[in-house]
């Protein structure tokens, strides 16, 4: 085939593993009991008594779920491209096909689209189900197919983002970090220039025209609306969602041609520069050994080696702390030599929302829950996902590279092990952690928040740090492939933060009284928590974790209907409450069953 045998091998395997038929029939099952969820919302809460309360409900259920669609799909597809290239790097894997006579686009082309195979299946099984929603009314098949379309073109240039920053990048999570900043920034930027400036217009063309055009979250919206003409052959693309598709489909373009013409200059050459450079570095050691005189002291600080029955003086040392976890995870660069990148990046979002932040407190109608909410919640996201792909890159990336094997046969402890790495996670990604409590101390020192407000906040954050910090290592203790550990635990996150925004969403739209909605939603909590406990206890049996696992969602839900009706303090206690013994039911396993979730035998020997 033209995409080359990466391709066609993933295409012959991939209908034969049990598991795609389980995630379509997850997928399209989730979906269709959201959409149970919303009618049994809608008549528990007023009464259907006309044919266009129906197709009102139509309208604004299709206006639910294909952003919804839409984020899953983005998300996954960036991920699955990115973490599949890290993979092949860190198990050595790439080497051996760049010897191979792949040409560069079949290698780059190939595994690109191998990597997006599940979610080109999981989006077409959804079809029928959006179809679903034109026996409702206020929707025609006009909009279902603009919606696929811009969810089409937004995978491939999700996962062409992703794909590249792998084959450019030398460690999984410099990849994954740059992923995610690179999609909160195509996002972000172009959400926040719509909200401030709709109506403006640049180069004759209004600001909002400009975002649909460029953002496909906007893009999405737009496709969602009833088209303002018949449905005919003319109106059934509007002309920003066209120019929408060109430009994703020519972004996606530009980005796979730089791929395709520097992936065996950015690889080859770089592990070439590496050899040159260790090689040099080698022999300057030796001739320094040489030119060494002996030493025959044992007093001195400095490492000696024995040569010709003589002690001989080395270079230079750095001294290793009591707990060497630690000291590699912080005075070492564990994560390469370039995060640097990573953190200006992160430092110009966080910027851009601080910002806003100060644009809303500063202006004439001031800060609202509902702005504050639009401004802060990106940067929030953003911030939990790095620390959890910090988290789980660092179990995977020593596993894949058989660091792991090395540190298991020491006589380092469990507990100097998940704490150390657990304090380096949290000192590497310090700006994550940090940057958003310094921006909600400024909402307190502005008067925009009270100080009883300020201090939930920043409980809650803390709490949610640790709780995404400890999901990553358990997960990447759990699932020996890399990969699937990587989409666990980011797409753990990442559930968890949409599901609650799907819930405000769905709550706000079919509005009535909050305290009657929990029937409605209990099969979505039920659902939720199935999902939680497969994820989190499927490999470690432990009661603590299915206990969290049913806990988090039913608090998860109080928490919203709670914070709907101001209810801060509740907001607070449930949260830390679930998930700090969320993080502990992780944590207590991690410590005193490591031994199990790693294979180490530390059987006395006879």
């Amino acid at each position: 085939m033209f995409l080359g045998p990466i391709f066609t091998r993933e295409a012959v395997t991939l209908p034969r593993r049990p598991r795609m038929y389980v995630a379509r029939a997850t997928y399209v099952l989730a979906l269709f009991v959201l959409m149970c969820t919303a009618w049994m919302i809608l008549p528990g809460t007023q009464v259907v008594s006309a044919l266009s309360t129906l197709a009102t409900f139509g309208a604004i259920l299709f206006q639910i779920l294909a952003p919804l669609q839409l984020a899953l799909a983005v998300f996954f597809a960036a991920l699955s491209a990115a973490s599949a290239v890290a993979r092949d790097k860190d198990r050595r894997t790439l080497d051996l096909l760049l010897l191979t006579d792949i040409s560069n686009s079949e290698l780059v082309l190939g595994r690109l689209v191998a990597s997006l195979l599940g979610v080109f299946v999981l989006l077409a099984a959804a079809i029928p189900l959006f179809m679903l929603a034109l026996l409702f009314g206020g929707v025609s098949p006009g909009q279902v197919a603009r919606v696929e379309a811009v969810t089409l073109v937004s995978v491939l240039a999700a996962g062409s983002l992703g794909s590249t920053l792998a084959f450019w990048r030398e460690k999984t999570f410099q990849t994954l970090a740059l992923t995610a900043l690179g999609l909160g920034a195509w996002i972000v930027a172009w959400e926040a220039i719509a909200l401030a400036a709709p109506e403006q217009v640049w180069l004759g063309i209004d600001c909002l025209d400009w975002a649909i055009v460029l953002s496909p979250w906007q893009a999405i919206l737009e496709a969602s609306r009833p088209a303002a003409e018949g449905e005919s052959l003319s109106s059934l693309m509007s002309p920003a969602v066209a120019a929408f598709l060109a430009v994703a489909l020519g972004l996606t373009a530009a980005i796979s041609g730089i791929a395709v013409w520097r992936v065996r200059v950015w690889n080859p050459a770089r592990e070439g520069q590496r050899r040159g450079i260790r090689k040099r570095r080698e022999r300057q050691a030796t001739r320094s050994l040489d030119a060494a005189p002996p030493v025959k002291t044992a007093g001195s600080s400095r490492p000696m080696a024995i040569e010709g029955g003589e002690p001989i003086l080395r270079g230079p040392t750095r001294p290793v702390w009591d707990n060497p976890i630690v000291w590699r995870e912080i005075r070492t660069r564990a994560y390469g030599r370039r995060v640097l990148v990573i953190r200006v990046a992160y430092w110009c979002l966080f910027i851009l929302a601080a910002a806003g932040v100060y644009t809303l407190v500063h202006g004439e109608v001031g800060i609202t829950r509902a702005w504050g909410v639009t401004v802060l919640a990106p940067l929030l996201l953003l911030s939990i996902v790095l620390v959890n792909a910090q988290a789980v890159t660092a179990l995977t990336s020593e596993r894949d590279a058989r660091a792991l094997d090395l540190l298991l046969v020491t006589d380092l402890t469990p507990k100097e092990f998940i704490f150390g790495k657990l304090a380096g996670i949290l000192y590497n990604a310090k700006e994550m952690v940090v940057l958003p409590i310094l921006l909600c101390a400024y909402l307190w020192l502005a008067r925009a928040i009270s100080l009883e407000n300020f201090v939930y906040l920043i409980g809650a954050l803390v709490v949610l740090d640790a709780f995404v910090a400890v999901l990553g290592m358990h997960l990447g203790m759990a699932y020996e492939n890399s990969q699937r550990a990587i989409l666990a635990s980011l797409g753990t996150v990442f559930f968890l933060f949409l599901g609650v925004a799907t819930c405000i969403r769905m709550m706000v739209a079919f509005s009535g009284s909050f305290q009657v909605q929990l029937q409605p939603f209990l099969a979505f909590m039920a659902g939720g928590g199935l999902a939680l406990y497969v994820t989190l206890g499927a490999r470690t049996r432990s009661t603590a974790i299915a206990l969290a696992s049913a806990i988090c969602p039913l608090a998860t839900f109080y928490a919203i209907t709670s914070f709907l009706l101001d209810y801060t303090l509740a907001v607070f206690l449930v949260t830390a409450s679930a998930y700090g013994f969320a993080t502990a039911a992780m944590l207590v396993p991690a410590v005193y069953e490591f031994d199990v979730a790693t294979g180490r035998t530390t059987a006395p020997e006879e």
